[in-house]
């Protein structure tokens, strides 16, 4: 973190950049995008259980069909399916909130003098939405979604275009899920985890996440501890 004249006697951390996931992160839709998938598969008479949905929300839709559904899924309908999940996910858009705090949260990273990028593996059109709701644009110094990436996570690209995005050298990751912990593993970036996207705390501390709270307020709060050197 940067040292200003306001906080020259803090401890100084290397970090210079804030890498935060918007799904289930700052807007509550993990269970959203999990009833759009599964509505999304019983077109295709697929019907894996909604937990199994939910396990894989966070990772990119090009994995998750295969990974929820198997690869004969994938082979059948892939394509099908992510165009049905889009259709499903549309009409439930509107019913999708901004996360308690989590304006608050980004203003909060930006005065602590760290470049803000928001990135996700979500439709750019969904992910407008989002930041329209959120004053993302505003909030943050830049924006990577699943256009800017040639693979989708777990897979280290978004974390690393976030990253070039805005000339960061060192950042720390906040989400909410396993893929978010696991992408930013790839790069040596830690990752502080909020409970808001439902998953357990067991898997995201298995993945590697440094510490789980149950939400952005709860992390701001803790943002000395976890800022300093270690």
């Amino acid at each position: 973190m940067r040292v200003t004249a306001d906080d020259s006697q803090r401890p100084q951390s290397s970090v210079d950049t804030a890498v935060v996931d918007v799904d289930g992160t700052l807007v509550d839709t993990n269970y959203h995008h999990a009833l759009a998938w599964a509505k999304a598969f019983g077109r295709y008479d697929v019907f894996p259980p909604v937990w199994r949905i939910h396990r894989a929300v966070g990772m990119g839709g090009d994995r998750l069909v295969a990974a929820v559904a198997g690869d004969e899924a994938e082979e059948r309908c892939g394509d099908e399916l992510r165009e049905a999940w889009v259709e499903e996910f549309d009409t439930m858009i509107d019913q999708v909130q901004v996360l308690a705090g989590a304006p608050e949260f980004l203003r909060f990273l930006r005065a602590e003098g760290l470049r803000v990028v928001l990135a996700t593996s979500g439709k750019p059109k969904h992910v407008a939405h989002f930041l329209d709701l959120l004053d993302g644009r505003e909030l943050s110094d830049g924006v990577v979604t699943a256009e800017d990436a040639d693979s989708s996570k777990p897979a280290p690209d978004l974390v690393q275009a976030a990253l070039e995005q805005v000339g960061g050298s060192s950042a720390v990751m906040i989400g909410d899920s396993t893929w978010d912990v696991r992408s930013a593993a790839e790069v040596g970036m830690t990752t502080v985890c909020v409970r808001t996207g439902g998953f357990p705390d067991a898997d995201l501390k298995d993945a590697g996440a440094r510490a789980v709270y149950d939400d952005l307020a709860a992390v701001q709060e803790a943002w000395a501890e976890l800022s300093a050197p270690r």
